[in-house]
Order: C-alpha cells, then sequence, then structure tokens
C-alpha cells in the first residue's frame, strides 16, 4: 500500500481508505448499503489491515451512529494500528441543537463519537456540510478546543463550497486555529465537478482530498453495462436519488471506455476507475466500500500498477464534461488557459 500526506499536513494516510457506511445497516439509505455487524466488520478491518489500510472513515449520522459504534467494536484491541475518520453536522434529530456546526453541537458529537467508537481521541474530525449559521470563528475556535484537549488530531471539512474553504482557511491563520488539512469530497469519472474550483484551491492551499463514491454511487462496479437492465439486487433501485446525479448518454460512454481498457488490461472495472482516481492531483485517499470479503477483496486491486498515459487520456476524452462558468473560457481559450497551467488542459483538465 502507497502512502501519501494528508494535504500539507504531517499525516501520512493509505491511498485506499475504508467507508464504514455499510456498518450497521439501518434507515432507507444505510440499510440498502449494507448491514454488516460487528463480527463480519472485524473480518473486513483484518483484510484492510493486511492490505495496509489503516484508515477508516465514518460519520454520525451513518445509521444513527450504528456505523461507528461497530467501527469501535471491530478496532478493540488494535486502536494503535489504526486511523479513525469521522464527521458531523448533518442532522442527528429533530431538535434544534441536533444539527450544524456550533459550539455545544460539535462538541456533544465529539463526544458522543468517542463514545460510539470506544476510544479516547479521533484521528481526522471533518465537518460533514458547512453551517451558515455558525460564524466560522466559532466554529474553528472549538475544533482548536478539541484539538488542544487532544481529543482530536487533525481538522478537515467535506463537502464545503471554495468560498466556505477559503473563509475557514482566512479565519484559521487570521486566528491561529488548526487549519483544515483535508477536504473530503465526491470524485469520480462520472463527476468530475471537483476539478474546476475545489482542485485548484486544494493545491494551492495544501489541503488534501479524500474521495468518496470513487464509483460514481455504485454505477461503476462492472454490473452495469449499455443495453442490460439495472441488475435486480443492485442498491441504485432504493439509493438513486440520493445520489449525485448523472445522464444515461454520459454513464454509458465512461462504461463503454472502462470495458475496453478492462479488456486490455485483464483489470475490472472497478479498479479501473479506482486506479484513474489515484493518478489525479491532490488526491490524498480514496474511500472504498464493501459489502463483503469479495468486494474488498477486488477493489485492493486497485493498487501497485498504473494505467499508461494513453489509457488515462482515453478516460479523460470519456469523463469529460463541458465546464461551467466561469471557467469555459480557461478551457477553451488558449489566452484564459496559459495563465492557468496545466489545470484547464482540455480535455483531460489536471492531468
Amino acid at each position: 500500500m502507497e502512502y501519501r500526506r494528508l494535504g500539507a499536513s504531517g499525516l501520512m494516510v493509505p491511498a485506499l481508505s475504508f467507508g464504514a457506511g455499510t456498518f450497521g445497516g439501518r434507515g432507507p439509505l444505510f440499510g440498502a448499503w449494507g448491514t454488516t455487524d460487528a463480527r463480519e466488520a472485524r473480518r473486513l478491518v483484518d483484510i484492510c489491515l493486511d492490505a495496509g489500510i489503516t484508515m477508516f472513515d465514518t460519520a454520525d449520522v451513518y445509521s444513527a451512529g450504528a456505523s461507528e459504534e461497530v467501527l469501535g467494536e471491530a478496532i478493540k484491541g488494535r486502536r494503535d494500528q489504526v486511523l479513525v475518520s469521522t464527521k458531523t453536522s448533518l442532522p442527528t434529530g429533530d431538535g434544534p441543537g441536533d444539527a450544524g456546526s456550533s459550539r455545544s453541537r460539535l462538541i456533544t458529537a465529539c463526544e458522543d463519537a468517542l463514545r460510539r467508537l470506544g476510544t479516547d481521541r479521533i484521528d481526522l474530525f471533518q465537518l460533514h456540510a458547512f453551517d451558515a449559521g455558525t460564524p466560522v470563528e466559532e466554529v474553528l475556535a472549538t475544533l482548536d478546543t478539541l484539538v488542544r484537549a487532544g481529543k482530536v488530531r487533525y481538522v478537515g471539512v467535506s463537502n464545503f463550497s471554495g468560498w466556505q474553504v477559503m473563509k475557514s482557511l482566512a479565519a484559521a491563520e487570521r486566528h491561529g486555529h488548526p487549519r483544515y488539512a483535508a477536504h473530503q469530497v465526491y470524485y469520480s469519472l462520472l463527476g468530475r465537478d471537483y476539478e474546476w474550483e475545489l482542485m485548484p484551491l486544494a493545491l494551492d492551499q495544501g489541503l488534501g482530498a479524500i474521495v468518496w463514491s470513487p464509483l460514481g454511487w455504485g454505477r461503476l462496479t462492472g454490473r452495469i453495462r449499455r443495453g442490460a437492465p439495472l441488475p435486480p439486487d443492485s442498491r441504485l433501485h432504493r439509493t438513486a436519488d440520493y445520489g449525485p446525479p448523472v445522464t444515461e448518454e454520459h454513464l454509458y460512454g465512461v462504461v463503454d471506455a472502462l470495458e475496453e481498457i478492462a479488456e486490455e488490461t485483464g483489470r475490472a472495472v472497478p479498479q479501473i476507475a479506482l486506479n484513474w482516481l489515484l493518478q489525479r492531483p491532490t488526491v490524498s485517499s480514496v474511500i472504498i466500500g464493501a459489502r463483503d470479503e469479495r468486494q474488498l477483496r477486488q477493489n485492493l486491486g486497485a493498487v501497485g500498477w498504473a494505467l499508461t498515459p494513453e489509457q488515462v487520456a482515453r478516460l479523460d476524452a470519456a469523463s469529460h464534461r463541458p465546464a461551467p462558468y466561469p471557467y469555459f473560457p480557461y478551457e477553451r481559450q488558449e489566452g484564459f488557459a496559459r495563465l492557468n497551467p496545466p489545470l484547464f488542459a482540455a480535455p483531460g483538465r489536471a492531468a
């Protein structure tokens, strides 16, 4: 397993990390993801550690805290061998204090996560969403308190826009609070919006991308093919509306390219999709999930080899989408592109 620095921080993380969203399995969304119990989770953690995957990602909102509880059971007795990443800020109830990033909510959420995980510290504590109602100074001061208390080692965010990240980083520098080391983002061959604003920001400010849903919400598993019906046991039947949107035309164009390269390389479609991501700028770790051992071992095959530049270029072309304003001039017009090389080199962008 390759280990990479998390952004500009001193923390080294594995190129692949494991997402525990399948642990617990409660509710319409997370129940469809998976229902892994503590015994099964411990087996998956065993396989991960044997392969060098040492970071495990969860959140308080996953199965109403059950994911954190199951992960805590699975890592019991080997806490020092793993990095625990969890998230908070999304609603966990209907009460006025059950959502957001206020001082009270963050302190309570951290204490609750520590209890569920059965640990005394969180290696990476991330805000799951931007809270527009709480001043960033209050958020950062609270995170500073948690870091100084030794309950949190590093802090990060997830699903922030560029201005939200930048405002927070500026306030952290102004007040001497911990800077965000990571941005957990959606990024895949089916969704490359991350490249337009957040990737340049990450390069400039030293944020490491931790990629969620790298297989496009389960669409790049190799089971979905042009001209074939959606497999009857696919979770997309129940969860497609929760995830990132994608048109059928774009989906099948990417799938066609993946299948061609799979035939050339003898690799599975998801391994190719993951390997493409591992070669992108700013990517510190790609989160893989698995409902069973077979899925996990297949995803582990994404490391230890590399797509050729020609194969990467083909995937770039198949997955490319027109840039939104204000970015399309930088992609289409030489004068704009020359000011920002190599981020806007069409069609591969940020290659």
